[in-house]
């Protein structure tokens, strides 16, 4: 059950940040500071921001009937689907965030990443992948799937510059959640 909780939401994760408001904001502090404060700072927000949300998911999941559960999921997962393909971008006062912030580079990354994904798409398909599987499982996949997408985001900041491919990932990421809302919708509705 670890195992399986901690793969999925170590992939679903890893394709929800992908091109995602925050991985653009490591990506910028990536062009300012060095990698390893950031990806500390990162990793510091990212696990506060997964315990909440797997908390709540727990406690969601344990009144409500897992069919429920599977159609809401699969619902979410094909919000996630439209979310991803419409994109995220910084705007102008949190592009500027990232460029004033002189305080140490962790403590600005845990400040700006923690805040960035309240109410996020990662949050919630935390929360939602939390009502099915094990909550330490879905914490620590989740977790590690968010940093290590954010870490990517890093190197290519620090290495490669700012430029990704944006339109091939919005395109894979929106499909796997498109796959993965069919899947949670047909299991709900065969219940």
């Amino acid at each position: 059950m670890f195992i399986q909780a901690f793969l999925i939401s170590f992939g679903v994760i890893f394709v929800a940040e992908l091109g995602d408001k925050s991985q653009l904001m490591a990506l910028a502090f990536a062009t300012r500071y060095k990698p390893l404060p950031i990806l500390i700072g990162i990793t510091i927000a990212t696990a506060v921001v997964h315990a909440v949300s797997v908390l709540v998911g727990v406690l969601i999941g344990a009144r409500i009937p897992t069919d429920a559960i599977n159609i809401v999921a699969g619902l979410a997962f094909l919000g996630f689907a439209w979310w991803t393909w419409r994109g995220d971008s910084l705007d102008d006062d949190e592009a500027a965030k990232v460029e004033r912030d002189s305080r140490s580079a962790i403590v600005a990354a845990s400040v700006a990443f923690f805040l960035a994904e309240l109410g996020d798409k990662t949050m919630l398909a935390t929360i939602t992948l939390a009502t099915t599987h094990g909550w330490f499982g879905t914490w620590l996949g989740s977790t590690v799937g968010m940093v290590a997408a954010d870490a990517l985001a890093i190197l290519v900041g620090a290495y490669l510059g700012t430029r990704l491919p944006e339109r091939v990932i919005r395109i894979g990421a929106t499909a796997l959640f498109v796959l993965f809302g069919v899947v949670l919708l047909v299991e709900g509705l065969r219940g």
